[in-house]
């Protein structure tokens, strides 16, 4: 750090500032070192495959492997071809009830 007699010390181009956690970064942590980030993530996961999402993506996944040929698709393009239909069809169900169970865990760690 250089000092002037004037004004606060200016940092070093090379340092990094400090800096407070952000909020979901702290929340992120307490989700670990409690459990509940697997327990919602298994909850996830079985919910998905209850509903028959997850052979949904299987069957696109197959279905864009035949159209492009097997031998055509790469695993990178095959995530981003598929990733957006995933995500916008996931049922509000199950939404709905992993973010009930985020909103418990966030009351029960701030009361």
């Amino acid at each position: 750090m250089r000092a002037s007699i004037n004004r606060p010390p200016t940092p070093d181009a090379d340092e990094e500032p400090e800096r407070e956690p952000a909020l979901v970064e702290v929340i992120n942590v307490k989700m670990v070192e409690s459990g509940e980030k697997e327990k919602l993530k298994e909850l996830l996961r079985e919910r998905l495959i209850e509903c028959g999402w997850r052979d949904e993506m299987k069957a696109l996944c197959r279905a864009y492997a035949r159209k492009k040929g097997r031998n055509n698709v790469t695993i990178d393009e095959l995530v981003q071809v598929i990733t957006p239909k995933g995500r916008a069809s996931i049922p509000d169900s199950v939404k709905t009830e992993l973010l009930q169970r985020i909103q418990s865990f966030l009351t029960s760690i701030v009361l």
